[in-house]
């Protein structure tokens, strides 16, 4: 298409209403221009020959595949003018510059088909599986040997990425400070909670407080996956900060970060659009998902809680075993004599000095429970705990929007109606004219507020229909769990078997004949 300059300039103040509306129809959501592809079509509304579009399209000046609002108006009246009979000239335009006429284009709203939807799969849909997710990164969290300050002692933790293939020192306190910005900068999404500092109740022995310390490092570490894992916390500045930063203070650098950047409303290019995005229902869809989540959370709850009676389970086998062993060998190496009228005097001295042996066994055997209950711990019951971070990390979620930004437009809401009524208080009656302009201010400034809060509370609504996708993405770790489970059960069964199998000709040897014990054909 040919670009020519405009022969008149129109002034968007002097344009019909009906312009104004055909262009709030059409324009692009993303942009304030309507693309060509969307001013071809509504040219096909009018019901002109080929010619004479292609006359109009000519005059009209086009950029980068785009109208502006000036050259939708101006394309408004050569369409007007063209379906009076008249030639679809700019000339023209300058006799009727005062009183533009009139397209027959239909009702405004009913053009608003012809606009092209914005990929809502591409912005609202969440695209990444769970491996995709998983491999995104991965963060180890050990702790390192206990420093000592002046006063009191601290847990210090050594960070690495696979990521970023580097090794960080960091304190609880750093987490904490971490944990804070990024719930402030991602105020609308899943921001996993961390562990306690310390522990609530009472004074701790040394064994329990190297248990909660554990605790506590792995609550660390599945914190830290599940953020560095997150399909736009991962690509946010703060969390490489976190992850890479070497420098003395942490902190201040997470918190200039943090004060660079501003929340994520701020910076998402797409945060006051959103509501173009949502679909009608999703009001409804949030109620159903967030019902369906929590029965899974309560699921889930519950599979961790018996996962973790089976650990321990485990151990306390491991514990049973070596202390039944020791005990044979206790037996074996008790050196009294036997009465004499004992008929089986002959054979206890033979057999307790084999007893004693018989420990090594059970002593393997120890360990291959105490194997089984780590493995149960390490794969199947933090796998559980991961995902439980994640689904009360939703819950958060959802009672953060509820109280936080829906309850602030609704006061906001009721602050406004008040200055409204006061307003008109001092219509009725005379009031002083400052006093009435302070009070008009303030009603803008509110109704600017308002304004604001609508936009976040849409906003909010597109973020949780995005974290309520992560975490449909997350459930297939079901199938990671329960693979963890059934290998733990078969290697540990298979080890155990075979202790079993090599112990069971001994007993046989031992006690003569089989007493009891089957022996394999």
């Amino acid at each position: 298409m040919t670009v020519r300059a405009m022969a008149v300039e129109i002034h968007e103040g002097s344009v019909p209403a009906y312009y104004r509306e055909v262009y709030e129809a059409i324009h692009s959501r993303t942009h304030e221009k309507v693309q060509l592809e969307v001013f071809h079509r509504l040219l096909q509304k009018t019901e002109l020959s080929k010619p004479v579009i292609g006359q109009i399209v000519e005059h009209v000046e086009c950029t980068d595949g785009y109208l502006n609002k000036l050259a939708l108006y101006k394309a408004l009246a050569l369409i007007a003018l063209a379906q009076q009979g008249k030639q679809p000239s700019p000339k023209l335009l300058e006799n009727c510059i005062l009183e533009l006429p009139k397209p027959h284009l239909g009702e405004p709203r009913d053009l608003s088909s012809l606009r092209m939807q914005p990929a809502q799969e591409d912005e609202l849909t969440l695209s990444q599986n769970l491996d995709q997710l998983l491999s995104r990164d991965t963060v180890q969290v050990e702790l390192i040997p206990e420093k000592k300050g002046l006063f009191l002692k601290h847990v210090e933790y050594q960070v690495t990425s696979q990521r970023y293939k580097i090794s960080v020192y960091r304190r609880y306190s750093d987490f904490d400070v971490f944990h804070e910005v990024l719930l402030q900068r991602f105020a609308y999404r899943v921001v996993p909670a961390l562990p306690p500092k310390r522990m609530l109740k009472g004074v701790l022995t040394s064994i329990s407080e190297r248990d909660f310390i554990e605790g506590r490092r792995r609550a660390l570490g599945r914190f830290i996956n599940l953020v560095a894992r997150h399909p736009f916390f991962s690509e946010d500045e703060l969390v490489k900060t976190f992850l890479t930063f070497s420098g003395t203070d942490v902190q201040t650098k997470l918190r200039d970060t943090y004060k660079k950047a501003g929340d994520e409303f701020m910076t998402n290019r797409i945060a006051t659009l959103a509501k173009e995005y949502l679909p009608a229902d999703i009001q409804a869809q949030f109620s159903t998902s967030r019902e369906l989540i929590r029965n899974i959370h309560n699921s889930f709850f519950k599979l961790r809680d018996r996962a973790e009676k089976m650990a321990e389970r485990s151990k306390e086998n491991a514990t049973d075993l070596l202390l039944f062993g020791k005990e044979l060998s206790n037996l074996g190496s008790d050196s009294s004599t036997i009465p004499c009228f004992a008929s089986s005097q002959s054979s206890w001295g033979a057999l307790r000095q084999s007893l004693k042996s018989l420990s090594v066994e059970f002593a393997v055997l120890s360990d291959k429970a105490a194997q089984q209950g780590r493995r149960e711990e390490d794969d199947v019951v933090e796998r559980l705990n991961l995902f439980l971070d994640l689904l009360q990390s939703y819950k958060d979620l959802c009672e953060r929007h509820e109280k936080g930004v829906l309850h602030e437009h609704q006061r906001a809401l009721h602050k406004y109606g008040m200055m409204k009524r006061q307003m008109m208080s001092a219509t009725v009656q005379p009031k002083e004219q400052a006093s009435v302009e302070q009070l008009e201010s303030r009603i803008v400034q509110q109704e600017n507020a308002i304004q604001t809060m609508e936009l976040r509370n849409y906003f909010s609504l597109f973020c949780l229909h995005q974290e309520t996708q992560l975490i449909f993405s997350y459930l297939p770790i079901t199938s990671h769990i329960l693979g963890a489970f059934v290998n733990s059960q078969v290697q540990g069964h298979r080890e155990m078997g075979e202790v079993w199998t090599e112990l069971q000709p001994k007993l046989g040897c031992l006690f003569g004949r089989n007493n009891g014990v089957k022996l394999p054909v």
